[in-house]
């Protein structure tokens, strides 16, 4: 691979190529990629979509929102960092008026949408929307789809449901979000189909990245910027877009901190307990008296997670440059945090993360809950869905097509389509609207 391409303007529709030098700096096109994602309506549904307790009742934890918003920043700053560096290393990049924000506004554009596809109740609206079909009543659809596109729903993946939300063409709409391409190079974390499934230990293939009913762009965006094929078959697989690293470790480094520091504020993990873990985080850059001097845990937890922050975003630099050629090569497995220094450390404050926060009796109670909301959302929409287009639904189900938004409401011929459509919309409610939603089909609100 490399960087020119890339770095690649390009957008959906575009017949004439986008050079960088041609660009009004006033309003740069990567820039562009980041405001047409914030004023979307997927990222302000992000406002109420749990990242670490489902619908919490404090002001202070944080949401799908608050943390892409930070996950940018870091971003922003690792793209910058990087590319003052590789501008020094390829001379060409500066000739074609490439500059080290552009690299900055490509992750921190990418990082903005991480998150934009995943499901209402976190990680687990994923699994109750891919046990719906693999186990609920959605098994019976299986014979009728092919083994990529039944793949699709039994794994649904909101990583590929952010590149079909920000991409999918809608009447007057050609294109969607109509992103660059280096944007959506970067974004791509899992740049695959479904099957095979983890076909080698490299870090790319952890997951999937595209839903079949969008291979046709998938393959346009990958092939414009030259990302190589992962393997010799049949099957769609690429090495990342080197931006892609970034990403992730941006998102590793905000999580790994800042969902450890909601569990404090929380009280879900003891104050003087978190500390040490985080100072052994810190312990090389730690200013001890300022720290002693703070007298509030607010401002101790803040002046600890700005240094821990600021540790791992010059080390993850480090490690991206110093495996470049490899990253270029799509020879470099790994996700840049696991090459860390601090890797014990790192391992050791998710460790207790998991046990303290994501796997607390709150957390737990409310992800059940929550997996028989989508369950019953996703039945009693894919029924009308289906009796619609078989031209055998009864008013119940013309009622409730009409509670579809109208980008909703249209009955695709393949059922993939329609199964997924049905998807795309449960997956696309905030937490509390799918409780809403959940309540109106049940006749508990009126």
């Amino acid at each position: 691979m490399n960087w020119e391409q890339l770095l690649s303007l390009k957008r959906f529709g575009d017949t004439q190529p986008r050079l960088r030098n041609q660009q009004d700096e006033t309003r740069l096109g990567f820039e562009v990629d980041f405001d047409r994602i914030i004023f979307s309506s997927a990222f302000r549904s992000l406002q109420d979509k749990t990242q670490v307790v489902p619908l919490s009742q404090t002001d202070f934890v944080h949401t799908r929102l608050t943390h892409s918003l930070e996950v940018s920043v870091v971003g922003r700053s690792l793209g910058r960092i990087v590319g003052k560096q590789l501008l020094e290393k390829y001379t060409i990049l500066k000739e074609k008026g490439y500059q080290s924000n552009d690299f900055g506004a490509i992750v921190a554009a990418a990082s903005i949408m991480h998150d934009i596809g995943n499901p209402p109740f976190g990680h687990s609206g994923e699994k109750a929307i891919g046990e719906y079909f693999r186990t609920g009543k959605g098994k019976q659809y299986q014979e009728k789809l092919s083994p990529k596109q039944w793949q699709d729903l039994i794994d649904f993946e909101g990583n590929a449901n952010g590149f079909k939300l920000v991409n999918e063409t809608r009447d007057g709409i050609e294109g969607g979000l109509r992103l660059s391409y280096a944007t959506l190079g970067a974004f791509l974390k899992y740049p695959k189909e479904s099957l095979p499934k983890k076909a080698s230990q490299h870090i790319a293939e952890k997951k999937y990245g595209v839903f079949q009913s969008d291979l046709s762009l998938f393959k346009d965006v990958v092939e414009t910027l030259g990302m190589h094929p992962f393997r010799n078959s049949s099957a769609l697989g690429y090495v990342r877009h080197p931006l892609a690293y970034l990403v992730e470790a941006a998102d590793d480094i905000c999580y790994t901190i800042i969902d450890f520091e909601d569990g404090i504020n929380l009280g879900l993990i003891e104050e003087e307990f978190a500390l040490e873990y985080l100072i052994k985080l810190v312990k090389n850059t730690i200013n001890t008296s300022k720290y002693h001097s703070l007298t509030t845990r607010e401002d101790r937890l803040s002046y600890l997670r700005a240094l821990a922050i600021n540790t791992l975003i010059q080390e993850a630099a480090a490690i991206f440059m110093k495996n470049e050629t490899a990253i270029l090569q799509g020879t470099f497995e790994y996700g840049l945090l696991d090459k860390s220094t601090y890797e014990a450390q790192i391992n050791d404050i998710i460790k207790i993360s998991v046990e303290k926060i994501y796997q607390s009796k709150e957390v737990i109670e409310k992800e059940v809950a929550g997996y028989q909301v989508i369950n019953d959302l996703l039945d009693v929409f894919i029924n009308a869905s289906n009796n619609t287009f078989n031209s055998t639904a009864s008013n119940y189900d013309k009622l409730i097509i009409k509670m579809l938004p109208k980008q909703f409401q249209k009955q695709a011929t393949n059922i993939y389509d329609r199964l997924l459509n049905i998807c795309n919309y449960v997956a696309s409610l905030s937490d509390r609207y799918a409780v809403i939603q959940h309540k109106k089909i049940k006749g508990l609100s009126f």
